[in-house]
């Protein structure tokens, strides 16, 4: 940003142009008045002057006029007409003129106009002055020959009977006094021009003096403005300015204090808003996003660029359910199902003023997949507990029932009812326990008791197990061994493992065909080992695989209650699989049987015993 200015228009130069503006303006108004007060004092003397010098020429030819009457005296009378106008002190320019009571000229002061005398004038006011008696003075202006004149023509008259003896008559150049009024002007005018230069340049060093300290406190305002508040403003002086100068000190300082603190309550927020677990949108009062954390971005699936400046029910996607309106009346939960099947719920609050202005929205996003899959699989679980405990309990209360009602007397019947109720309650009481055993894994109850143990030794005493009570089953089967030759050890937690072990190759003989054979397999790995059982049942269809293992999941489950299962076995066995840090699948294809596999943390190591640790000698 441009912050400078040219100099015309700083204050260094107006405050001089304002000094000589206020000396223009009082020199103007002292000239005029100096000058009409010069030239009016001027006139007026002037005036007065010849008013004076007129009566002093009266009084002179009054004896002269009075003493006219005999013609013979006539050319001795102009002669000494002439002879005291020209004892009368007169410049060129100035015609003094004696007439007779009859308007003839009797003596005039200029030798070029001498042949004038005696011939009657023809000057209107004096003739006006002749008959009237009264005095006439006028000063007027030759505006072709650029004179200025004063006409006084006044009558002279006897002491005696007060007659009209004649008249002066007297023309006055009063050039002088405007040419020298017009001189006094020109120097006025000069003086001005040279004391304003005078002036302007001092003005120039006192505008300094005063613009200095404002220009750097400028300078400071302008470096606080950028965010520079090491160089304070240096201002020598105990007035008002130095004060200020003091003072945009003392602001650059808390300024800066204000600035790291807002700036680390910035980055503390930024923190905060980074780190969150949950996403927050905050918006104007129109509901355009104005800033979004990168939790948001990542739930929502966004850029930040594509996110800023719209309307946040379309970044939700709940334009077609809601309004900025309502949102902005009051708090607002909603539940945002995405097509990545991901829940998210946005709890929208308002953002208010002190003065309960509305500024805008915020809203904070949660991930509850989780929690609404949790949800959900709770109201199944207790759901299908519900169910799973029922049938029993039906059959329980049916039998006996009709014991009660006399059946127990009975001796074929009886037995077959109480051996039902006894197995209907054996399941229960494995279902129960079952249930317990998740619970307990669920809370970090049950923690596996981890020792060495030989593997194969153990899978091998359970297929043996399974072996022995073959001659004791209605089925028939064949159980095939492929084991690794390797010793394999490994830490596990033996009852938990043979739990699972067994609950596998329990299923697989219950849905192998008559006559069908199972394979169990060891195989060894670098760093893990394999268990897979193989069976030749019915196999598992494509879209009970992902299932599976969900608690109270079964395929055929009318075909699961009559072999007395719970639904609960693969799940146990997931769950104490992971426990050891492996992991459980199945493979399978409708008609083909079904293979399961786990997989277990193996580190390969050998038994060795040197010499010098031998077995010690009784």
């Amino acid at each position: 940003m441009k912050r400078g200015f040219s100099f015309f228009q700083s204050i260094y130069f107006k405050i001089p142009m304002l000094f000589i503006f206020i000396l223009l303006i009082s020199f103007q108004f002292i000239g005029v008045f100096f000058i009409d007060q010069l030239q009016s004092q001027s006139v007026t003397t002037f005036k007065e002057t010849w008013n004076t010098q007129s009566n002093f020429l009266i009084n002179n030819v009054r004896p002269i006029l009075e003493s006219s009457g005999d013609p013979n005296q006539t050319t001795t009378i102009e002669l000494q007409l002439t002879q005291t106008l020209a004892t009368f002190t007169a410049d060129e320019a100035t015609k003094i003129q004696i007439l007779d009571n009859e308007g003839y000229v009797r003596a005039i002061n200029q030798s070029g106009l001498a042949n004038t005398v005696g011939q009657r004038v023809d000057n209107d006011n004096a003739l006006a002055v002749i008959t009237s008696r009264q005095a006439y003075a006028q000063e007027y202006h030759d505006y072709v020959r650029n004179n200025r004149s004063y006409l006084l023509i006044r009558p002279v008259m006897s002491q005696d009977n007060n007659q009209l003896l004649g008249v002066v008559m007297v023309e006055a150049s009063m050039n002088n006094i405007y040419n020298q009024t017009r001189s006094v002007m020109v120097i006025f005018v000069q003086s001005a021009i040279v004391a304003i230069g005078v002036a302007f340049v001092i003005a120039l060093f006192l505008s300094q003096a005063i613009t200095n300290p404002i220009e750097q406190i400028r300078q400071q305002a302008m470096r606080i403005s950028d965010g520079i508040y090491n160089y304070p403003a240096t201002v020598n002086g105990k007035d008002e300015l130095g004060e200020l100068a003091n003072t945009v000190n003392e602001l650059a300082i808390k300024v800066k204090d204000g600035q790291e603190s807002i700036e680390s309550e910035r980055q503390r927020l930024d923190g905060i808003l980074r780190h969150m677990t949950d996403g927050v949108i905050g918006t104007d009062r129109r509901g355009n996003v104005l800033l979004i954390n990168e939790r948001a971005l990542e739930l929502l699936s966004i850029h930040q660029q594509d996110a800023l400046g719209i309307s946040i029910i379309e970044l939700l996607g709940i334009q077609q359910t809601h309004r900025i309106k309502e949102l902005l009346a009051g708090e607002k939960e909603v539940m945002i199902e995405r097509e990545d099947d991901t829940i998210l719920k946005g709890e929208i609050s308002i953002i208010r003023r002190e003065t309960g202005f509305v500024t805008g929205l915020v809203c904070v996003l949660t991930d509850v997949t989780e929690q609404e899959k949790t949800d959900r699989e709770r109201r199944e679980f207790v759901s299908n507990v519900s169910h799973e405990l029922r049938t029993p309990l039906t059959s329980v209360k049916s039998y006996t029932e009709a014991l009660a009602d006399g059946a127990w007397q009975d001796e074929n019947i009886a037995p077959q009812f109480i051996e039902v109720i006894q197995s209907e309650t054996n399941r229960m009481i494995r279902m129960i326990g079952n249930l317990l055993d998740l619970s307990k894994i669920d809370g970090g109850q049950i923690k596996p008791q981890m020792e060495l143990i030989d593997f194969k030794r153990i899978v091998n005493h359970i297929v043996d197990r399974f072996e022995f009570t073959l001659d004791s089953q209605e089925k028939k089967y064949t159980i095939k061994r492929q084991f690794t030759p390797r010793e394999i050890y490994l830490e596990i937690d033996q009852d938990r493992m043979t739990q699972v072990i067994d609950n596998i190759m329990s299923n697989a003989i219950k849905y192998s065909p008559d006559g069908g054979e199972v394979i169990v397999k060891i195989v060894d790995n670098p760093h893990t080992v394999v268990l897979s059982i193989s069976d030749e049942g019915l196999g598992i269809p494509q879209k009970d695989l992902p299932h599976l293992f969900e608690r109270f999941y079964r395929v055929d489950k009318a075909r699961s209650r009559d072999q007395g299962g719970t639904g609960l076995g693969l799940a146990i066995s997931k769950e104490v699989i992971e426990l050891h840090g492996g992991k459980i699948w199945v493979e399978s294809k409708e008609n083909q049987g079904s293979t399961f596999f786990v997989e277990l943390p193996y580190e390969p190591f050998e038994l060795e015993f040197s010499d010098e640790e031998g077995w010690d000698e009784a």
